[in-house]
């Protein structure tokens, strides 16, 4: 018997929005032997604790057996829930009940449900200029529209965030904000903004996303008081993962939510989508940290290995950059931003692929794809003279796209 297929999937209007990820669609290239590549948001893999991991699945299958198995509560296993809170107390002075938190399939699957129960189409959702390429797509998918607000080197500029504000029409949705080392530019919001953004957005009852995923990657300096921690009558979701101080592949990232409202909700909308997290990532993971001594020693590890690898590229890019490109040194994270003045970085890729070094053109992360000059640079994949020989290709690259 033969099924015959519909010539054609009446796809939803929303699809039209969808953009395939210039970042995924690079690691394809990355494959070849030869690229060095400066272009995906990728943790060292050498720097993963595979043998720990290991060793916890091993005591996690004896201790838990099948319930490690077995289907569990939408919101998190307990011991998952309890450790985000204590985490986010010790660190950032955000003061969580355990049933504030939700345990969601990596960051990003948060960034879907938060779109998911906000958004409508045409709704608009306040971000920084430029912003992270995948809040962009996850909120993309459910029609947003954007506004973007002024940044500098002290992160998100709060009188341009207030303007936005008093002529939005309509009003937005929510902020989203990456003040941490944020992606793509490695900027951090200075100390002194973050309560003055956190009370704007409060006396506009704008809701705050606070995405967080390179808090722990900091080189120099105290840990900055995270938006959540300032006690507000807004409401502030906060956002943090374990992709970068474990690995990306366990999917094991949070949401902190005081709001039981916006909780509740996104909690039905992850039921509709996986049902759960994973109930044996969250136990291996869970296992691992706390393991407390070795899980510190080995954040600090990779603290150490990424602060080495940025001063190495900033000394590259010093070494072999002809005059008119602009970069920055972050205090942390995993990206450096640099400018070129004059030059559509997106063209300037087709020259360095030749040269076999890559990276992400800035326009990718601005949502109008209107700024064509900048690129962001990651330093935490490739080893240190991987870095020497890829920033001295790509200047090359430079040298020859500007004669």
């Amino acid at each position: 018997m033969t099924t015959h297929l519909s010539r054609g999937a009446k796809f939803a209007q929303r699809t039209a929005r969808l953009r395939a990820s210039t970042i995924r669609e690079m690691l394809k290239v990355t494959q070849q032997p030869d690229i060095i590549s400066f272009g995906g948001g990728l943790p060292a893999p050498e720097l993963f604790p595979t043998r720990e991991i290991a060793e916890c699945t091993t005591e996690v299958m004896e201790s838990y057996g099948a319930a490690a198995l077995q289907y569990g509560v939408t919101e998190g296993i307990p011991e998952m829930r309890s450790w985000v809170a204590q985490r986010l107390a010790n660190r950032l002075h955000a003061v969580y009940d355990p049933s504030e938190i939700l345990i969601v399939n990596g960051s990003q699957q948060g960034l879907d449900l938060i779109g998911k129960i906000l958004l409508d189409p045409g709704d608009h959702v306040v971000c920084e200029h430029p912003t992270y390429l995948g809040a962009i797509q996850a909120f993309d998918a459910y029609q947003a529209r954007y506004l973007a607000v002024e940044t500098d080197e002290d992160g998100i500029v709060p009188h341009s965030l207030e303007r936005v504000l008093k002529t939005a029409d309509p009003f937005p949705k929510f902020l989203y904000i990456i003040p941490n080392f944020q992606n793509p530019t490695g900027r951090t919001l200075s100390a002194d903004r973050r309560e003055t953004i956190v009370r704007i957005c409060e006396r506009f009852d704008l809701p705050i996303v606070e995405d967080d995923p390179y808090g722990e990657l900091r080189f120099e300096g105290s840990d900055l008081r995270s938006l959540a921690s300032f006690p507000t009558e807004g409401c502030v979701i906060y956002s943090g993962t374990g992709s970068k101080i474990m690995a990306p592949g366990m999917r094991v990232a949070w949401l902190a939510v005081r709001d039981h409202d916006v909780r509740d909700k996104i909690a039905l909308a992850k039921q509709g989508t996986d049902l759960q997290t994973g109930s044996l990532t969250q136990y291996i993971f869970h296992r691992y940290v706390s393991k407390a001594a070795a899980f510190e020693a080995h954040v600090a590890e990779i603290v150490t290995t990424y602060r080495r690898r940025r001063d190495v590229m900033v000394d590259a890019l010093r070494e072999h950059m002809p005059a008119g490109v602009h970069y920055n040194r972050p205090s942390g994270g995993m990206f450096l931003w640099a400018t070129i003045d004059g030059v559509d970085t997106a063209e300037l890729l087709k020259i360095s692929a030749e040269q076999k070094v890559v990276f992400v053109p800035g326009v990718s992360f601005y949502p109008e794809r209107d700024v064509h000059d900048g690129m962001r640079l990651n330093f935490s994949n490739a080893g240190e003279e991987k870095i020497r020989e890829g920033i001295g290709r790509l200047g090359a690259a430079v040298r020859a796209f500007k004669s």
